[in-house]
């Protein structure tokens, strides 16, 4: 028995080997948050990177307009179980904002609007892995997907690509986040179905 949603009619075999196991195919992009929605206008946007030493590095919205951008289609995986295929975003590589900083972190804490964090491998957000985005299918990021900025991670859980981002803290130790302190997996890997803690 396929898996499918009104939007795509049972055509998953398109995406055969895209689809994790547990998800269902979506057309649309649904909005899930757990507090109210910020609105930021890009002259107040910032964006720091902090190594564990304490020494800190920040962008400012047109500073990081002025970066490399890319272009990035992408699979999205939600934990609450819609995929979203050949997702299209703009915006600049972590690894940009990661070069030349030195650090012996292994791990990695995205900061969010209004408190919101979540943890994952530094190695995870490296070599072409996770980008900063801030245009979603040729239109500039939308408050309520995470605008203007939103951290881009599309191999784990969509809950890891951290709206409103603010900021990237290395660490030396592993730090559970927000979702994560509440329950849900500390990883996020969506082939390996790692919803909860004890998955």
């Amino acid at each position: 028995m396929s898996n499918f949603s009104p939007g795509f009619h049972g055509r998953t075999h398109r995406f055969e080997g895209r689809l994790p196991p547990g998800q269902y195919p979506t057309e649309s992009f649904p909005v899930l948050s757990a507090g109210p929605t910020p609105h930021v206008p890009t002259e107040d946007w910032s964006f720091t990177v902090t190594a564990e030493q304490g020494r800190a590095r920040r962008w400012d919205w047109e500073e990081m307009m002025s970066l490399p951008q890319e272009e990035v289609t992408v699979d999205i995986h939600c934990v609450t179980r819609w995929s979203k295929f050949d997702t299209m975003w703009r915006g600049v590589s972590v690894d940009t904002f990661l070069d030349g900083v030195e650090t012996t972190a292994d791990f990695a804490v995205a900061h969010g609007e209004g408190g919101y964090t979540t943890n994952l491998p530094l190695e995870d957000l490296r070599g072409g892995k996770a980008w900063l985005v801030h245009t979603y299918d040729g239109f500039p990021l939308s408050p309520e997907h995470g605008g203007p900025v939103r951290l881009l991670v599309p191999h784990l859980y969509f809950w890891k690509s951290a709206k409103w981002v603010t900021g990237l803290s290395l660490t030396l130790q592993d730090e559970p986040g927000f979702w994560e302190a509440a329950g849900y997996h500390n990883y996020g890997d969506p082939w390996r179905e790692q919803r909860a803690w004890s998955d």
